[in-house]
């Protein structure tokens, strides 16, 4: 691992030392031929299609990981359920964007934002779940024995239940944010390879890992050295986004029920005996 982000770093750090502007510069007429120009309709490209994937695969995640759940379920169910979601998960993700392809040509329409957006969610939506369900189930019983005390019905007690498990949800949402920015073969068939800025949901589109996948196997090394500043760009993005979740896990995690007992142990120092 640290071979593989050292040498990212490296390389595509010096290209972006050396032209920092190429980040925030739309691509040229010639962009892919000569490196005229920038990348910046890839992240945009990115940013537009992973952010509402993760927002509509998360409101699906949270509500089948609560339906999951002893209040709903039988535990048959559940599990079966679970099997499922595992196979999801370990499926390539390639083949969901063949999936929506499928799709694409059944509708007879073309490659854009939106099929991409559908793609990324369904690629999430087994991780996220997976992550919320465990966070669920971690959840200590006292908030469901408190909320049904209190005279709280099934759906206030799950909302509560969400909020003790907010964490593992968070870390799920994240996780699942930054498997979708770096995923290529999902939107490969599904937005398209364009070289021109995102202009509407049914344009097509491209993404960081869809234009480094290109560009390094461009001739021309100045398009080249613009893949490994992709690449930079990426790498710090993913690692920033696990830094993240791991600081809003811990922040969260004190709001919990017992929550800021682990923290307190692991962040404060013992105390001494006098």
């Amino acid at each position: 691992m640290l071979l593989v982000v050292s040498v990212t770093l490296a390389r595509g750090g010096r290209v972006l030392l050396a032209d920092p502007a190429i980040m925030a510069t739309p691509p040229g007429s010639r962009y892919m031929l000569e490196g005229n120009g920038g990348f910046l309709h890839a992240v945009l490209g990115s940013m537009f299609i992973v952010g509402p994937a993760t927002i509509l695969s998360m409101v699906l995640a949270v509500s089948t990981a609560t339906y999951l759940q002893s209040d709903y379920s039988s535990q048959r169910f559940s599990e079966s359920v679970n099997m499922f979601l595992n196979v999801l998960w370990g499926t390539p993700p390639i083949v969901y964007g063949v999936f929506v392809l499928t799709i694409i040509i059944a509708l007879g329409a073309q490659t854009s934002l939106f099929f991409g957006i559908i793609a990324i969610a369904i690629f999430q939506y087994p991780i996220m779940t997976r992550y919320t369900d465990e966070a669920l189930r971690a959840a200590p019983d006292t908030v469901r024995e408190s909320t049904y005390g209190l005279g709280a019905t099934r759906f206030e007690s799950a909302c509560m239940t969400v909020r003790a498990a907010a964490p593992g949800v968070i870390a799920g949402l994240i996780m699942g944010f930054a498997r979708g920015i770096g995923d290529a073969a999902t939107v490969l068939f599904t937005t398209g390879r364009s070289t021109r800025m995102p202009g509407g949901l049914f344009d097509a589109a491209t993404t960081l890992p869809v234009l480094i996948f290109d560009q390094a196997m461009s001739f021309n090394p100045e398009v080249r050295s613009h893949a490994y500043a992709a690449s930079f760009v990426l790498t710090i993005v993913v690692l920033g986004l696990i830094f993240i979740s791991k600081i809003l896990a811990g922040r969260y995690a004190r709001y919990t029920p017992g929550g800021w007992d682990r923290w307190h142990r692991h962040h404060l120092p013992p105390k001494t005996s006098q």
